[in-house]
């Protein structure tokens, strides 16, 4: 067997940061400077405004304006502030008229605002189509369908073609708690299932040659126009880490990568590591703790697998350099995307227990040999490659984005 050596990123494509410490705290809001820079030739086209955060719950800590800066229990936090946006956001869009809204699943209380003023909305989604279809019915259909874990284990009613298998259920005790108010007064699913039927066109990241099923589904099941955007994949160029290292992080680890064999790498991104976790493994990979330049890890040649949640932005990126993927799905629709790759055999998913979801370090090392190495694996490494020429297809996505422009210049007074 050859040898394999581990690339831990414990932050992924993000640093976490759960001591919170002291911030000279700025009224000013950060989220925009955290932003790429915007190419030259789009920075005429494009006003960012700021809308300060409104001091909402007083457990979020100062100066957090994201997910990445909170820990996962604390994001309930950050979303009954943000919910206070509603405000000064109606204000803005009532001053401004634009010809439409695009937003996400967390502004469940926008649709109501743009309908009041006569603005068309779309929901870009960044989940999968599946996912989308999975947990919101129809909108002619009252309420939720989940009322118990065990109900996420089976495929919903409505979606009648064959599919992959729904949840785990250690899974689906976890996926619970999304469907349970917060202490921002409502759940997550509410706030996908408001966005969606009140919405006037949703944009899926998504396209037909992997989801024409579920696109058809979702046009059905709401009424209304399903405008898949493409998958959106970044590049090395203008992802945003391409271009500069000013902490000198992308040389030391392209350094280490340099120096180890073709397709010998794995690397892995999860998040915090177990107490002991860097002194075990000395020598035996590189470690890195802080942000980390997720893309140009995964295109470097020396990286041969990538041990994921499936989270579907990790799989677009892995995919498009022909990855074959590990996979160990934790929440939300991680499981489903982690059955449709299964399914597809472009990866392979660790073997766990369905009831409380452990799992052994040996059965991580068998998957993770099977998909990398072994000869059992090989069809699983042809077929990733082989599915490359869609991820990585520009040309074709960029059509997707072209088509979504086009809607919006077509549709932009539809509710006027």
């Amino acid at each position: 067997m050859a040898k394999q050596d581990a690339f831990a990123s414990p932050g992924g494509q993000r640093s976490l940061n759960p001591s919170y410490p002291d911030f000279d705290h700025s009224p000013e809001p950060e989220n925009i400077e955290r932003l790429p820079k915007i190419p030259q030739n789009l920075a005429p086209l494009i006003d960012f405004v700021k809308l300060p955060l409104p001091a909402g719950a007083e457990n979020l800590p100062p100066d957090a304006e994201a997910t990445s800066d909170l820990h996962y229990d604390d994001v309930q936090f950050l979303k009954e502030a943000y919910d206070g946006l509603s405000e000064p956001l109606a204000e803005f869009l009532e001053s401004s008229s634009p010809d439409w809204i695009v937003c996400d699943f967390s502004s469940h209380w926008l649709p109501s605002i743009a309908a009041k003023l006569g603005i068309p909305l779309a929901f870009f989604c960044i989940f999968p189509s599946r996912a989308l279809s999975f947990f919101v019915g129809p909108s002619d259909s009252p309420g939720t369908h989940f009322k118990c874990p065990e109900d996420f284990t089976v495929v919903p009613e409505w979606i009648t073609f064959p599919t992959s298998p729904a949840f785990r259920l250690h899974e689906a005790k976890k996926i619970m708690m999304i469907s349970q108010e917060n202490t921002s007064g409502v759940s997550d699913i509410f706030r996908v299932a408001s966005v969606l039927r009140g919405c006037d066109a949703i944009a899926p990241r998504s396209c037909l040659e992997l989801e024409a099923d579920y696109i058809d589904l979702l046009k059905e099941m709401h009424g209304k126009p399903v405008v898949p955007v493409g998958l959106l994949p970044p590049s090395v160029e203008d992802y945003g880490d391409g271009g500069s290292d000013s902490d000198g992080s992308w040389q030391v680890i392209s350094s280490w990568l340099d120096k180890q064999g073709k397709r010998s790498v794995v690397y892995i991104a999860f998040g915090k590591l177990p107490d002991g976790f860097e002194d075990r493994t000395n020598g035996r990979g590189l470690v890195w703790r802080s942000w980390a330049p997720q893309l140009r890890i995964l295109s470097h040649e020396s990286v041969g697998g990538f041990l994921t949640h499936s989270g579907w932005s990790s799989v677009i990126e892995a995919l498009q350099f022909g990855l074959p993927l590990i996979i160990l799905p934790f929440f939300v629709d991680q499981g489903l995307i982690a059955r449709d790759l299964a399914d597809r055999r472009v990866g392979i998913e660790v073997p766990r227990d369905e009831e409380d979801g452990s799992f052994t370090r040996d059965s991580v090392a068998e998957s993770l040999r099977l998909v990398v190495v072994e000869e059992g694996g090989k069809a699983c490494r042809e077929k990733a490659k082989e599915m490359s020429t869609l991820f990585a297809n520009r040309s074709l996505h960029e059509q997707y984005v072209d088509k979504f422009a086009e809607h919006l210049i077509n549709n932009c007074n539809i509710n006027k």
